[in-house]
């Protein structure tokens, strides 16, 4: 953008709240000078919550005056993204178009993620060290070492010493273990510095040198021995010849991790997202509809004969219908899948989402299936992103009878089968079953779900309608585990919710959703880790980049 040079970049982020549409900045990279490739040193240190779609904006513009408004400066293009999208990406690195000027070509922006609560890691190493000075008149130096972490004002504070090791030149300290938060707050690009000491008796230390690296050089002794120059600046400045006062080799360097969610979504590990949603009669009963006697709905009993029969009430076309989307507002049944689907696509490579219906009469034939593709391809019941399972979802509404009985077993025992095939922690499949709450196979579905506990997948539950959700709440298991024939279920996979729960009094349906993803996506990282941690699977170790 510069006449007689190139630009001056810089970078602002700004964020969206969750359930709103505004936009806030919340903070700048530094600005570089002359350079169409710049790569930014400031980070950006953000919340992740992998229940809520947290949108992120990244605005590029060249610095063209000493305005602190990007207002007066000039804007050379845009990226929107998803924080989920930055780490779900394959080593959590995720390059994106910039956008925003007409008929130009922007470049793109590379984003890379990395979680700072890797602190909770613990660093286990071991150095040596080879021809130190010699600072003790009758004999050779007791050298020990002394770490310390960088502040953000510049300052240094200290975080660990070694043990003195007497009368040697060549001393060989004991391996020591220390939080990665102590040395580097997480942060695997800051310095670290390191001096080197001969101990005294009085306490008059004499220093021997100095020597700086960071978390992340430390980190590639893991394949290799690093060695480091220990240098004095003082006695670099008087000696013209000298070279240095030592060496410190570091022998070894583990990381013993509490593995966290983002560890195994960084190390490959992919979320299969399948939805199978309600399609029976009972979506769109009318109070007389059985007989002509009322009939109360919900209480997880097994319907009678009468709860098959079709009214016109029960047309998914009727607003009565729990299907029914006016020209205005989707339906609970797409605003649940919304909800959920989009922030659970950003952890699935190939965005194609299995998608099936239960309870519903097929035509030609009128047969009923307690799990058909929304799609009508049974070789392949995939589709294209959210928006494709929400168009096969409406096409079906237009061409299946709502029908019964309201049976879970089968789309259970189905996600359950692809999850069997592979359990190596590289897949881990959330099935979301979207219903009205009136349930005929209990039983069955108590034993499909203990079967599942031990499988990579989880289960969502949002129940629409009025419904009390009785049954889905034993379901639930938070109070009683899940049981079956004798056998309870290994793990806790099941998360109910309602959906009238977290309906906004004043029909924003964004804050709706964003309030229901919250809630219902809030247990999968704890169910997933909990697979994780009983099968003993470690993830994929990403190096730091």
């Amino acid at each position: 953008m510069d006449t007689f040079s190139k630009s001056d970049p810089v970078v602002v982020l700004f964020v969206q709240g969750s359930g709103s549409s505004e936009w806030k900045e919340f903070g700048r990279t530094e600005v570089i000078d002359n350079t169409l490739n710049p790569d930014f040193v400031r980070k950006f240190v953000l919340d992740y919550y992998f229940e809520e779609k947290q949108n992120l904006r990244f605005d590029v513009y060249n610095v063209d005056s000493k305005s602190c408004s990007v207002l007066k400066q000039d804007f050379l293009g845009q990226a929107f993204v998803a924080l989920g999208e930055v780490i779900g990406s394959q080593r959590g690195r995720l390059e994106r178009a910039l956008t925003g000027v007409p008929g130009k070509r922007c470049g793109t922006i590379l984003l890379l993620a990395e979680e700072l609560s890797n602190c909770r890691d613990i660093v286990t190493m071991q150095l040596c060290a080879n021809k130190l000075d010699k600072k003790d008149f009758f004999g050779k130096s007791d050298p020990f070492l002394v770490f310390y972490r960088s502040n953000e004002d510049g300052t240094f504070t200290i975080c660990h010493k070694t043990e003195v090791v007497k009368n040697t030149l060549n001393p060989v300290w004991q391996p020591f273990t220390i939080p990665v938060r102590a040395l580097c707050n997480g942060d695997y690009d800051r310095t670290v510095k390191i001096d080197v000491y001969d101990w005294d008796r009085d306490g008059s230390h004499d220093f021997i040198g100095e020597f700086a690296t960071s978390y992340r050089e430390l980190s590639r002794a893991q394949s290799q021995f690093t060695v480091y120059e220990v240098l004095n600046p003082r006695k670099k400045c008087k000696k013209k010849k000298y070279v240095n006062s030592g060496t410190v080799t570091l022998l070894s360097f583990s990381v013993e991790s509490e593995f966290t969610f983002v560890d195994y979504i960084r190390g490959g590990t992919q979320l299969n997202f399948t939805v199978a949603i309600d399609f029976t009669a009972s979506n769109g009963e009318c109070s007389l509809c059985v007989s002509g006697a009322p009939r109360r709905r919900g209480r997880g009993a097994s319907r009678g004969a009468g709860a098959d029969r079709r009214c016109a009430a029960g047309m998914p076309s009727q607003p009565t219908s729990l299907h029914y989307a006016s020209p205005y507002q989707l339906s609970a049944y797409a605003l649940a899948l919304k909800a959920v689907g989009e922030i659970i696509q950003d952890y699935d490579s190939d965005k194609l989402f299995p998608a099936y219906g239960f309870g519903a009469k097929l035509p030609p034939d009128g047969k009923i299936s307690h799990q058909f593709p929304l799609n009508n391809n049974v070789d392949n019941p995939s589709c294209a992103g959210i928006e494709g399972v929400l168009e096969s979802y409406l096409q079906s509404l237009r061409t299946v009878q709502l029908y019964g009985p309201t049976n879970f077993a089968p789309v259970i025992n189905q996600v359950a089968g692809a999850a069997a095939q592979v359990t190596d922690g590289s897949q881990y499949h959330v099935l979301l079953i979207i219903t009205d709450g009136v349930i005929s196979d209990m039983l069955q579905t108590k034993e499909a779900i203990v079967t599942a506990s031990a499988l990579p997948m989880s289960i969502i539950i949002v129940g629409v309608g009025p419904a009390e959700f009785e049954a889905m709440e034993e379901l639930d298991g938070d109070e009683v585990r899940v049981s079956s024939r004798g056998r309870y279920a290994e793990r806790d996979i099941v998360q109910f919710v309602p959906f009238r729960d977290y309906v906004d009094d004043s029909g924003n349906q964004v804050l709706s959703m964003a309030r229901l993803a919250k809630d219902v996506l809030a247990e999968i990282p704890e169910q997933l880790l909990s697979y994780m941690k009983t099968r003993d699977i470690k993830p994929r170790r990403a190096d730091p980049q």
